[in-house]
């Protein structure tokens, strides 16, 4: 190997997947490597352009990956030397969907996919790592949880629950036949036939060691090429393809594919030298292709009621839970459980509706608070708004009437299916927070004209808003009121500002974590108040005073900030990935816990998560003090 290929294959060790090739295998990587020097601004590839024959990885510089959004390129993540991006062609057949490009001046790597594709079927580790790492954007160093940084041009602004799917876990036959070598052919199909099943692993020991399917007895047996009364081994298929317990369905299309395969034995390490502990079938992914989000939603549709919506809310939680396990991509979690849970809020009130008769009025039902924003993983309380169009006064009373009907019945479904009310009252079935366009007009203009005053308190939650249901041009003149009165008014940006900054501090003076010293969550740290809020908030008071609007969910708002903001880049990027590590943790203990997941046990986090939690800590401050800096904080402090 030349001088140049060694030292490439030295700096590729130190980062996985390559760590997990043998010298060999490394050395041809090296061998057949091109390296591209690129410009600062140079493209390496962009939005909609033919897929290239490698990948990439960064050896020195900054690469810059971004999206359109909204018409706005918007930058995603940056990658680094170690950081591994361009993967699209391992997974799609379309164009890329993201752009690359040189920060700074970069040496990048081109890893030809041909070269590198059989260590992929090789090395269930290489795989391992590009399927679980598929569509992750993740760039904090500190996030151990990750097998590494890889960066995939697969991730979209899309609300389309298509990749998902590469990461569902199967529903599989856990307790499969098992028969030894010196079975009898005929005995075997007779134990098939009688435990409806089209296959039987023949094992020693409860290790694997071949298996045979109805083809083997009808391509083997009925051609009368072996004796039904020869022993099974004639006709096994030897070796097993095995898989581990926790195989995802992306993992068990491949490699059916990749060998040809009709079935695949779970074992306990995924390896033949283990325990049996299952058998998957082509059957099998088919029947769990009907576990995925795009299902969902038809389930959703065809709900006749609080029950049938219930139970696609609890598969959610488990589809949320198993994602988690399977380090997916949180901002492609939140973007299917969005959809599903929007979904959910859709077909309430169009229950509602079926109920009560058609609307005397257009209008449209507003989520707002964490489903506004697109962050509701958990089944958290339910916050909304409805809004009807103007009506003549002598009609006013009957048609307020028929939407407060409609509100209570559908926040009494939602109920039902989990979603509690929430406990301030920001409900539709409030009459407060049912009423026409030109009530909630003058609402808007009271509270960010006159903020403070008496009765008039802002509840924040009101800016981060979703339409559910209804006329789009409802939201829009929501919209166009709040930005309208954004401008130049410096009362209600010192409201906002202070309200960011007032939230109870996350660690003592002593550098502890804060916990709380009263009631039933006595000892327990409450990460939402502390930590998610003040980012959610600093998010909203930005994105506000910048004029962007269509982005509500924080951590595409900081990305967003990022990219219009470039002086201050750094400090709303390392914001998104803080909020991206809380709303992780936060879901993950929730879902431990079969609750909200506010008040977490410290002691009860492992070390990782631990320190995972202090990082986060860092960027908030770094946003307290912009926070100070940017605006007039005076009046309301």
């Amino acid at each position: 190997m030349n001088t140049i290929a060694t030292r490439i294959a030295d700096f590729l060790k130190q980062f996985p997947p390559f760590n997990n090739l043998s010298v060999e295998e490394l050395t041809i990587v090296a061998m057949n490597i091109r390296v591209i020097n690129l410009e600062k601004n140079k493209t390496l590839f962009q939005i909609n352009d033919i897929l290239h024959d490698s990948f990439y990885m960064v050896a020195s510089g900054v690469i810059n990956l971004s999206v359109i959004s909204d018409s706005e390129e918007t930058l995603l993540n940056k990658c680094v030397a170690g950081d591994v991006f361009g993967l699209r062609p391992f997974f799609a057949k379309n164009n890329y969907m993201m752009t690359a490009k040189a920060r700074e001046e970069c040496i990048v790597y081109a890893i030809p996919i041909a070269t590198f594709r059989p260590f992929v079927a090789q090395n269930a580790e290489v795989l391992n790592f590009l399927l679980e790492s598929f569509a992750n954007n993740t760039s904090n160093p500190a996030d151990k949880e990750n097998r590494g940084k890889l960066l995939s041009d697969n991730v979209t602004f899309t609300s389309k629950p298509t990749e998902i799917t590469y990461f569902q876990s199967l529903t599989y036959n856990k307790t499969p036949l098992k028969v030894t070598v010196n079975h009898i052919i005929k005995d075997v199909a007779q134990l098939m036939t009688d435990n409806l099943v089209d296959n039987a692993i023949i094992s020693e020991h409860n290790f694997p060691i071949g298996i045979v399917t109805d083809t083997d007895m009808r391509t083997k047996i009925a051609t009368g090429r072996f004796e039904i009364t020869s022993t099974i081994n004639k006709i096994m298929t030897s070796p097993v393809i095995t898989v581990a317990e926790n195989v995802s369905l992306a993992e068990a299309q491949l490699l059916l594919l990749k060998n040809n395969v009709s079935h695949l034995c779970v074992t306990v390490d995924g390896s033949d030298k283990s325990e049996i502990k299952g058998i998957i079938t082509e059957h099998d992914l088919i029947v769990s292709q009907a576990s995925n989000p795009g299902v969902f939603i038809k389930e959703v549709k065809r709900s006749q009621n609080a029950s049938d919506l219930s139970r696609v809310r609890s598969k959610l939680s488990d589809l949320v839970q198993t994602s988690l396990a399977k380090n997916i991509p949180l901002t492609h979690i939140t973007n299917i459980a969005s959809e599903i849970n929007l979904a959910i809020i859709k077909r309430s009130v169009e229950l509602a509706i079926l109920d009560l008769g058609s609307p005397p009025a257009r209008f449209a039902w507003l989520s707002i608070g964490s489903q506004g924003r697109k962050e509701q993983l958990l089944l958290t309380d339910q916050d909304s708004i409805l809004v009807f169009e103007d009506v003549a006064a002598d009609k006013y009373r009957d048609v307020k009437n028929y939407f407060m009907k409609l509100a209570k019945k559908a926040v009494s479904t939602l109920e039902i299916v989990g979603y509690e009310p929430c406990q301030n009252g920001h409900i539709s079935s409030n009459m407060l927070w049912c009423k026409s366009l030109t009530e909630w007009v003058k609402q808007y203009s009271n509270w960010m004209n006159t903020p403070g005053e008496k009765n008039n308190e802002i509840s924040s939650v009101f800016f981060d808003y979703e339409i559910a249901f209804g006329e789009q041009k409802i939201e829009d003149a929501i919209t166009d009121i709040i930005f309208v009165n954004t401008k130049k008014n410096k009362l209600f940006f010192d409201y906002l500002g202070n309200d960011a900054l007032r939230k109870p501090p996350p660690l003592s003076f002593f550098k502890k974590f804060n916990v709380e010293e009263t009631g039933v969550n006595k000892g327990k740290f409450d990460i939402k108040n502390r930590l998610i809020l003040p980012l959610v908030d600093g998010a909203r008071l930005f994105v506000l005073s910048h004029n962007i609007r269509g982005i509500n969910n924080t951590h595409l708002r900081f990305k967003q900030l990022a990219i219009i903001d470039p002086k201050h880049s750094e400090i709303y990027l390392n914001c998104a990935d803080a909020f991206q590590t809380l709303i992780k943790l936060q879901s993950s203990e929730g879902l431990k816990y079969d609750n909200s997941g506010q008040f977490i046990n410290i002691e009860d986090l492992s070390k990782v998560d631990k320190e995972n939690l202090k990082n986060t800590i860092a960027p908030l401050k770094e946003l307290e003090e912009l926070i100070k800096d940017s605006f007039q904080l005076t009046q309301f402090s």
